[in-house]
């Protein structure tokens, strides 16, 4: 790369994430979808508050990761931070009131839920094609996938129990991705 396109307003060098960052994101994830689908739970309320709780952990946790990664790679720092920030803040609501969150918010927090798999599943999409690899991309299609399909059917009834295999099948395939990814990271 020469030294005029390198210093172009539109090139973007990409330091990837460290690979065990990749890899502690995608076992999380994995064991995530694996509990959700095969676990066994008495009810499908337990059920819901148990995802609800888990995906308030987890949007901390990458909330965290959003802005530890900021301080590794400095390519769309602003993203990063915006995700961040809002990941924390959600999560931590989210694990302050599970209860609120999962009985009295169901249609709410499912159409959150959708704009903020979209949100992500842009910014993950927008690293992709700036040189993030093939691993965040497809989990771009998945969050854009998984996003349209909770704004678009979150008034249904019966939407919490396939809001719980959604994101059980998610996590589970977007922790395979991120692993896999996370090894070929290491390799190169």
């Amino acid at each position: 790369m020469s030294a005029a396109t390198a210093s172009s307003p539109t090139s973007f060098q990409n330091q990837a994430r460290p690979w065990w960052m990749m890899l502690i994101e995608g076992v999380a994830l994995a064991i995530i979808g694996a509990v959700l689908l095969w676990a066994p739970a008495k009810t499908a309320a337990n059920t819901w508050l148990f995802l609800v709780t888990f995906l308030g952990i987890w949007w901390i946790i990458r909330g965290v990761l959003d802005i530890v990664s900021m301080f590794i790679d400095h390519s769309a720092w602003g993203w990063k931070l915006f995700m961040g920030i809002i990941s924390i803040i959600a999560g931590g609501y989210i694990v302050m009131y599970p209860i609120a969150a999962a009985v009295l918010l169901p249609q709410i927090f499912a159409l959150i839920l959708g704009i903020w798999g979209l949100v992500q599943g842009i910014v993950m999409l927008m690293l992709a094609f700036r040189g993030g690899g093939w691993g965040p991309g497809i989990l771009g299609v998945l969050a854009i996938i998984f996003g349209i399909f909770l704004i678009g059917a979150y008034g249904d009834f019966g939407m919490g129990l396939a809001f719980i295999w959604g994101a059980a099948v998610l996590a589970l395939l977007g922790g395979i991705v991120m692993i896999v990814q996370a090894f070929r990271t290491r390799t190169a």
